[in-house]
């Protein structure tokens, strides 16, 4: 893995708006960063990134299996009882998924390490899979890159081809939040690719959902919602006044209810419990477990359904405290994790987004951040294969 400098396309802000990347630049600062990319060998790829997403994918599905068989396991991921036997029931029918990403530390030499597996509602998509790819052609049609590179990316088209799997009658909706550019991006994005797999969607902003006769949800013109998906966290939907309909499993939610197991922070102690020493695996427990590090050793603690580095906090062996990120999640449950730091390049830390569809592993993005915890706002840096 090499990084280096590259030339920014003059005409960059035109390219952007023209193919509805509104937010490359976020509270006034440079998001989308193509003044540099990334370059790995194929070899690298295959056997140091897709290969270790394939298998740590099938290790998280088996631990969803041992979790809705074990109310021990739910409770320890603080998922509310109410919906255990949804969550069970939505595994046994296999309800289908969509996406995932998992975020891993790798230097160059030691195996990839997985930090989380953002299995619920990860967003970096659109760049990773249309914007980082358009990079690529026009850069080595300009010669930035050679005319034979390429790139670890067919997210795109496994996002299409499992869209026209899992299509129905039903319109499919897409839900998000208001006011949120990155989210309603995303979705955009998404939207546009069910619909070039033939499906009929429709959006909706998850605020305009309504509730009508029979305990049905509704659209703005009460038309009922038979299937969604939903830019939106499983454990909010779980805390609303309407989550306790998600136990009729009158809709259908992509992702389904089983990801609530994969899409929590319990998830690397449970991995650690059951695949001990994997290669791919750093030491992780449960808060008031026996910690899995060394005396002295550095770690991390990490909230059950903390997002984009919220309420975040390294430490050193000495318990001080190396860096800390606000958030929301301060109150939860946590977990702890041993620390691996991301590698360093010039002032900033670099951490790879490997992409799951179908269960398959099938592209990446890369994010980079002048601290050591990544957040919504750290910068997306293209790759490229060569050589």
């Amino acid at each position: 893995m090499l990084r280096h400098d590259v030339a920014v396309r003059p005409d960059l802000e035109r390219i952007a708006r023209d193919h509805g990347f509104d937010f490359h630049i976020i509270d006034n600062e440079v998001y989308w960063d193509e003044s540099r990319a990334y370059r790995f060998t194929l070899r690298q790829i295959e056997e140091q990134i897709e290969k270790p997403t394939a298998e740590l994918h099938q290790m998280c599905l088996e631990v969803v299996d041992r979790a809705v068989k074990d109310e021990a396991i739910l409770r320890q991921l603080a998922i509310p009882p109410l919906y255990w036997d949804a969550i069970a029931e939505s595994w046994r029918n296999r309800d289908p998924s969509l996406y995932g990403r998992m975020d891993f530390v790798w230097c160059g030499k030691d195996p990839v390490k997985l930090l989380e597996y953002n299995a619920d509602t990860p967003t970096s998509l659109y760049e990773s899979a249309y914007f980082q790819w358009l990079w690529m052609e026009d850069a080595r049609r300009n010669g930035t890159l050679p005319r034979d590179a390429d790139q670890y990316n067919a997210i795109q088209d496994k996002l299409i081809a499992r869209f026209a799997e899992i299509q129905s009658h039903h319109p499919l909706y897409f839900c998000c939040c208001k006011g949120t550019e990155e989210d309603r991006g995303t979705v955009l994005y998404l939207e546009d690719c069910a619909r070039q797999a033939g499906l009929d969607t429709r959006f909706i902003y998850i605020e305009d959902v309504g509730l009508g006769l029979g305990g049905v949800l509704t659209d703005l013109d009460d038309n009922v919602i038979r299937q969604a998906f939903k830019l939106y966290p499983l454990e909010w939907m779980m805390r609303d006044e309407n989550g306790p309909l998600l136990c009729k499993r009158r809709e259908q939610w992509l992702e389904p209810l089983w990801k609530s197991v994969l899409s929590n922070k319990g998830l690397l102690p449970l991995l650690w419990r059951y695949f001990p020493h994997h290669p791919n695996l750093l030491p992780a427990w449960f808060d008031g477990e026996k910690p899995q590090i060394a005396a002295g050793a550095s770690y991390v603690r990490k909230p059950l359904f903390s997002r984009e580095g919220g309420n975040v906090t390294l430490f050193d062996g000495a318990h001080n405290v190396i860096d800390h990120e606000e958030g929301d999640y301060g109150e939860e449950p946590m977990i702890y994790q041993a620390f691996q730091p991301l590698p360093r390049f010039g002032d900033s830390y670099t951490l790879i987004g490997s992409w799951v569809v179908d269960d398959e592993a099938v592209g990446m993005g890369i994010r980079e951040d002048s601290t050591l915890i990544t957040k919504d706002t750290s910068r997306f840096v293209p790759h490229y294969i060569a050589g």
